[in-house]
């Protein structure tokens, strides 16, 4: 149903070449903690009129392990979504079946990446920063889902990550360079597991009818209201951060600014920027028209 030109075999071939260890992404280093973690454009923290430039760059550093923070739970429904899918089809395409295996294997890395450089950043941030969860339980909430919808949903996660590291990242000379190191190396994976996922998706959706293609749509929008929900509450949980982090306790217009200006950061960072991806809406196209325009309605809404 998908109009690409991926390939298992080009995948594995890809893969092979760009595969990395974590001791490759951290090297012995720490983090730098006078230069800002996150872009302004996934930060969005400089309009802020009630921070000083020094309490910016803290919520800055607090946007940096939020982000480690919830891509590691993300991965943590994608990791068992994609065992599951590469079960179903172990006696396939041998190259489909490494392809997945290779997926899996890169995810839990990731996994792992993401929580050491959490607690790298806990060691050396100076006060304790929390995230949502649990993460099985937030897990369990997502895969409660039809498979095609879960697997979209995992499609937006692809793409959102090729533009926050090309279009943010990529060429910010100002960012922490562990920061930076990480997000290149977990974007170099990121980019293969992207067009596995349109295979997934291709493959899963050739197997509906169209009245099955909605109702996954309407999974995935219902996996981004789940995800927008935990979203508001990591805000709650910044502001906790920053006012212990900062050493004073911020007035409630303060707190409204600030709780203002991040749930607009976060939405554009990990709802928006994925349901607006080109190559996202192209498959949804393919897949609905019906369905892309919803999705669309969605997104319209989220960036008001």
């Amino acid at each position: 149903m998908l109009d690409h030109r991926y390939s298992y075999p080009s995948v594995l071939e890809t893969s092979a070449k760009i595969n990395w260890r974590i001791e490759d992404v951290i090297a012995g280093r720490t983090f730098d903690f006078t230069r800002p973690f996150l872009p302004e454009s996934l930060a969005g923290v400089e309009r802020l009129r009630c921070l000083s430039a020094a309490e910016k760059l803290t919520l800055n550093h607090i946007r940096g392990f939020s982000y480690l923070y919830l891509f590691g739970l993300i991965e943590e429904y994608i990791l068992p979504s994609v065992i599951e899918h590469a079960g179903a089809n172990v006696h396939g395409d041998d190259h489909e079946m490494r392809a997945l295996l290779r997926f899996a294997e890169e995810e839990a890395k990731h996994i792992q990446l993401f929580k050491l450089c959490a607690a790298e950043f806990q060691r050396g941030f100076g006060s304790p920063c929390a995230g949502i969860g649990p993460a099985k339980e937030i897990a369990a909430a997502i895969l409660n889902h039809s498979r095609l919808g879960v697997f979209l949903a995992t499609l937006h996660i692809e793409w959102m990550t090729q533009k926050h590291y090309i279009e943010g990242i990529k060429n910010d000379q100002e960012l922490d360079p562990l920061f930076a190191s990480l997000f290149e190396h977990h974007w170099m994976e990121e980019s293969q597991h992207a067009k596995i996922d349109t295979l997934i998706v291709d493959k899963l959706a050739c197997a509906a009818d169209a009245a099955k293609i909605e109702t996954a749509i309407d999974d995935y929008a219902s996996i981004g209201a789940l995800i927008d929900g935990g979203l508001a509450a990591q805000v709650e949980l910044d502001l906790e951060s920053l006012q212990r982090a900062i050493g004073r306790a911020l007035s409630d217009s303060d707190k409204a600014e600030i709780r203002a200006a991040q749930q607009a950061s976060y939405r554009q960072t990990f709802l928006v920027s994925g349901m607006t991806h080109p190559n996202f809406q192209k498959s949804l196209r393919e897949l609905s028209e019906r369905g892309s325009a919803r999705i669309g309605e969605v997104a319209r809404s989220l960036a008001a």
